[in-house]
């Protein structure tokens, strides 16, 4: 059973990051279009451009939150995000209580922690990542290489 679950692994890992990216981008996208109720706290509105911090981090999340839903610079654009939510965790919500169900920063710390897992994990199967390297002539050349040579 083991030897199943880990050839499945870089397709799990590969749904996780589809489904956090479009979590992700469907926050920003709210905060910036006010689609789907909009930006927390606005009545269905949008953050004003430019405001600190929130509109930069709209930004982040519907722009890192694409790139990881295609899987496309995942770990890089995760890296990024986990970054944008570790600062929001402790300048937002860290300073109301200690606790994230006390603070209301489930969401912020949640999100840390799934985007720093895949700069570590990667794309999995299914990403653009993937479909990029596959076909670099480095990519090419290093596949050669490792090919058994026959006689």
């Amino acid at each position: 059973m083991t030897g199943r679950l880990n050839s499945a692994q870089p397709y799990a890992i590969a749904l996780f990051r589809i489904v956090v990216g479009l979590l992700f981008a469907v926050h920003g996208t709210a905060s910036l279009f006010g689609v789907l109720g909009g930006a927390a706290g606005t009545d269905g509105g949008t953050l004003d451009a430019g405001t600190w911090p929130g509109w930069y981090a709209a930004v982040i999340q519907l722009v890192a939150g694409a790139l990881v839903l295609l899987g496309l610079g995942t770990r890089a654009a995760a890296f990024v995000a986990s970054g944008s939510m570790a600062f929001a965790y402790f300048d937002v919500h860290q300073s109301a209580a200690l606790w994230p169900i006390q603070n209301g920063g489930e969401l912020s710390a949640l999100f840390c922690w799934a985007m720093l897992l895949l700069v570590f994990t990667g794309s999995g199967a299914l990403g653009l990542d993937r479909l990029l390297t596959a076909r670099t002539p480095a990519a090419v050349e290093e596949q050669r290489a490792a090919e058994p040579v026959t006689a």
